[in-house]
């Protein structure tokens, strides 16, 4: 694996991690929040890390507040949230900063790797009509943005956190990554 698989990351209880423990796996890195309108996709995450974790598939969620506030609860309390609303049985982080002067260095080394968003432009429009102001095309649009990273943990696709779990260009970009 690359240098990405060298970042120090910590698990949602606490545990030092990186990474390198994901080696060979094709990863859906999602940044997450529990009150957000599309939170009802860790339903969608859930059920694609279940039907193709056997192919070595792994969902990683990293929950942030970044965007809205939508993400106020500790680490436990996110924990709780998505066992018991959405059964989320994968590998979930500690709370972390995807955007601003705070950004964790995954997320630096993610967006660096995948300046754009496939998709993202509609969904731009969209929160720019709320009055929202977005980043950067390079930054995070908002929550529940995926980057896909391949077996050899290069960043292979990013698509916009409109795109659901199930979509067709998301399942036909990890298809690609499980096939290599």
């Amino acid at each position: 694996m690359t240098a990405l698989a060298d970042i120090p990351l910590k698990t949602i209880r606490g545990v030092a991690t990186s990474l390198r423990d994901y080696a060979g796996k094709v990863l859906l890195v999602v940044n997450v929040a529990s009150k957000c309108g599309l939170t009802p996709q860790y339903e969608g995450l859930e059920k694609l890390y279940q039907s193709r974790k056997g192919e070595g598939l792994v969902v990683l969620g990293f929950p942030a507040n970044n965007f809205r506030e939508q993400e106020p609860g500790t680490n436990s309390e996110i924990a709780q949230f998505c066992s018991t609303t959405y059964g989320v049985d994968f590998p979930l982080f500690e709370k972390i900063d995807v955007v601003g002067p705070g950004q964790h260095p995954l997320y630096a080394a993610l967006t660096t790797a995948k300046p754009k968003a496939e998709r993202d432009d509609g969904m731009r429009k969209r929160l720019e009509g709320f009055g929202i102001k977005t980043g950067g095309p390079g930054e995070v649009l908002w929550n529940f943005e995926k980057f896909v990273v391949g077996r050899n943990g290069e960043v292979v696709a990013r698509f916009s956190p409109d795109v659901a779990p199930d979509d067709a260009g998301l399942t036909e970009a990890l298809d690609k990554a499980l096939a290599n």
